[in-house]
């Protein structure tokens, strides 16, 4: 197998070589740190790497494997963390240059089970300041950009890890998503990504956004996602809000088939605009679904508006928790965070409670739908991706800081807390990837996990590469 082979390799193919001695966590490792150093300054999806240290436990690893210990799930194998969690020993700048020094000492509850599993950590990927916008540029780690296309965007905000999972840099990267941080830039990079239920995978500390971050696998397949989220998954004292359930056997039960379901398509999600090739090509990937024996129903009129919602919430979150800095870092600060902190510096504290009451009231008005329906079918972004350092695509109401209208059919099913997914299932004619997302009844982790893998199945996408590559060193 050649070093590129490698760098393309499934996660659960990889952890396969090196339980039977086939394959070597260094030489893994290895063509894993050389392809990063290749195209990362093309990419700029790392914003933090340790090369060192990762070589160095893939040689434990290596070591582990000659005695013959016991290995863990993912022995060996390589994974990234995104800028928004704790990674011991690494830093943790959230992509702003107000904690650019900061390092900290404990991981988070899913990176302390991904080391445990034999995970190894080559370093945390780029994100927008805190995570604020569905785009990837952050004015301290600087523009992240999509293999695909490299003058577009990845989407956001874990924009690191979308453009590192679709170039081949490591199999398997951790996002999270509180309005669709996880299946925005998967969309716009024809990777999988997947949103769990919340509280499915624990986090600490705990965002304080209201119960709305999300933190799931980011691959190229979807049965690594399933190993990798079967890995993170699971209760924790660190965090209250974790579910307590266990979780289902992602990993064993990923090929049953999904025949007999009944699936909702909402072209529109209620009257959202979609751009005419996502409409076309999504309605396409949809009757996929009836080929295999699900029952499809277009249902487009149950879903109230939510625009207001969302942007008076998430300006409100942006402000408690972020607000305090700017008279001190105002100026090093992404000027759109500011401008959505000052707006929801003017929101009052009855009109929030207002608002967080109508976001509990959205779950009530999609509820029986999800009483009629296994699933519902969306297209996963309005637009396919567009110019980097844009705010939002041309042609769409411009603002100074409002990202939400081309990105609406993600955030809806944070308000709920419902697992979601989104599948690589189409190419512009200009060559970038288009995502059909998949939303699951509460806790319905596995029905997601199942129906993308069916659809994957039937119409497979990790064979194709985008087209980003630079010269070797030399």
């Amino acid at each position: 197998m050649t070093t590129s082979d490698l760098c393309w390799t499934p996660a659960t193919e990889l952890v396969a070589l090196i339980r039977k001695k086939a394959l070597s966590p260094v030489e893994l490792m290895r063509a894993t740190l050389e392809r990063i150093e290749r195209l990362n300054p093309t990419l700029n999806a790392f914003c933090t790497l340790v090369p060192e240290a990762a070589l160095e436990e893939a040689r434990r690893a290596e070591q582990a494997v000659a005695r013959g210990e016991r290995l863990g799930a993912l022995h060996g194998i390589p994974v990234s963390i995104k800028d928004l969690a704790l990674a011991a020993g690494m830093r943790f700048m959230s992509g702003s240059f107000i904690f650019e020094g900061r390092v900290p000492d404990q991981d988070a509850p899913f990176v302390r089970r991904l080391r445990a599993a034999g995970a190894i950590v080559v370093g945390k990927t780029t994100t927008p300041e805190f995570g604020w916008k569905a785009l990837g540029d952050s004015p301290l780690t600087g523009i992240t950009r999509n293999p695909w296309n490299t003058g577009m965007t990845t989407g956001g905000s874990s924009a690191g890890a979308a453009a590192a999972a679709a170039a081949g840099l490591g199999p398997l990267h951790h996002g999270s998503d509180g309005a669709g941080s996880i299946r925005i830039p998967s969309a716009f990079c024809g990777i999988f990504g997947f949103k769990p239920s919340y509280g499915r995978v624990p986090q600490w500390p705990v965002s304080n956004n209201d119960y709305s971050t999300h933190h799931g696998p980011m691959t190229r397949t979807v049965a690594d996602a399933a190993l990798m989220l079967s890995v993170m998954a699971g209760p924790d004292e660190w965090d209250r809000t974790s579910l307590e359930g266990t979780p289902a056997d992602y990993v064993g039960r990923l090929g049953e088939p999904i025949r007999g379901l009944r699936v909702a398509w909402s072209p529109t999600l209620g009257g959202l605009r979609v751009d005419p090739d996502v409409a076309a090509i999504v309605e396409g990937a949809v009757r996929a679904f009836e080929e295999l024996g699900c029952a499809v129903e277009t249902v487009d009129s149950v879903f109230p508006e939510s625009g207001p919602l969302i942007r008076g919430t998430w300006a409100a979150h942006e402000a408690g928790n972020y607000g305090p800095y700017i008279a001190e870092w105002g100026g090093r600060m992404d000027p759109g965070l500011l401008a959505c902190i000052e707006a929801g510096l003017r929101l009052g504290l009855v009109d929030y409670i207002r608002l967080r009451g109508e976001k509990m009231a959205y779950w009530d008005a999609i509820r029986t739908l999800f009483e009629r329906f296994d699933l519902l079918l969306t297209p996963s972004v309005s637009v396919p991706a567009f110019e980097v350092m844009r705010l939002n695509p041309e042609g769409w109401p411009q603002h100074e800081w409002d990202w939400f209208p081309w990105a609406s059919f993600s955030y809806p099913f944070n308000f709920t807390g419902q697992p979601a997914a989104t599948l690589p299932c189409g190419f512009t004619a200009s060559g970038m990837p288009l995502g059909l997302q998949v939303v699951g009844r509460r806790f319905a982790d596995l029905t997601v996990l199942q129906a993308a893998a069916a659809f994957e199945a039937a119409h497979p996408w990790a064979q194709r590469r985008p087209p980003v590559e630079a010269p070797p060193a030399g």
